[in-house]
């Protein structure tokens, strides 16, 4: 029997948890400490190319393989796993709530994440919600040329992980602008996270905006328990 159900992908870091945790800022620490000591820059040079590459490819690490043959898993060792997520990140039960509250016979679950599985995972886990998505989308850093968001490849791939209908049937939560921007051109219902402390892009590049994840219940009330 085939599987008709719409897909809701979900992004993970700085959407499942809060910008506020501070993971995103202990991040950007270890991927400038990264761009320093293997690329021998100086502090300024190092948070321009971040820059840059981040700006051009949705990712550092994709800048740093392709133009300076960086083994994508040992940045993955010196930056994602070596954050101290367990020190940070806690049961989530307002975040389970909400999506328990997601009527599963009416859409799957989907994670899409730009991080390596190792990271993706162990987000969730932490947050003891791992077990409510029906699958992950990553960007794998095994297998360069590596394909992220906000690429057209990378939602192609997760439409086809997820079992996708068509784009039309694709519904996507994402903090990040640019990924929010493509995702919407494809033909996906896209909602763009701007949590209260950070500011909202003059002009909408999606659908929906939002300031939390529980006005979901609002956007697409059709997904939820009556």
């Amino acid at each position: 029997m085939s599987d008709s159900r719409p897909i809701f992908f979900f992004d993970i870091d700085n959407c499942l948890y809060s910008r506020k945790s501070n993971i995103h800022d202990e991040m950007q620490k270890l991927i400038h400490e990264f761009f320093v000591h293997h690329l021998s820059l100086n502090e300024d040079d190092a948070h321009m190319l971040h820059m840059k590459y981040y700006k051009e490819y949705g990712l550092a690490i994709e800048g740093l393989t392709r133009h300076h043959k960086i083994d994508p898993l040992e940045f993955n060792r010196q930056v994602d796993d070596a954050l101290p997520l367990d020190n940070i990140l806690k049961p989530d039960l307002k975040l389970r709530k909400l999506l328990e509250d997601i009527d599963r016979d009416k859409v799957k679950l989907w994670l899409l994440t730009n991080a390596y599985v190792t990271h993706a995972l162990r987000v969730v886990k932490l947050l003891q919600v791992d077990d409510l998505f029906e699958g992950i989308t990553y960007c794998d850093y095994a297998r360069p040329p590596l394909i992220c968001k906000p690429t057209q490849m990378m939602y192609d791939k997760a439409e086809k992980d997820a079992g996708a209908s068509s784009s039309e049937q694709c519904y996507f939560v994402d903090d990040s602008a640019l990924n929010c921007k493509h995702a919407a051109a494809r033909g996906w219902q896209v909602v763009h996270l701007v949590e209260p402390q950070l500011q909202a892009p003059d002009v909408p590049v999606s659908q929906f905006q939002i300031r939390d994840l529980e006005e979901l219940r609002t956007c697409f009330p059709q997904f939820f328990k009556k």
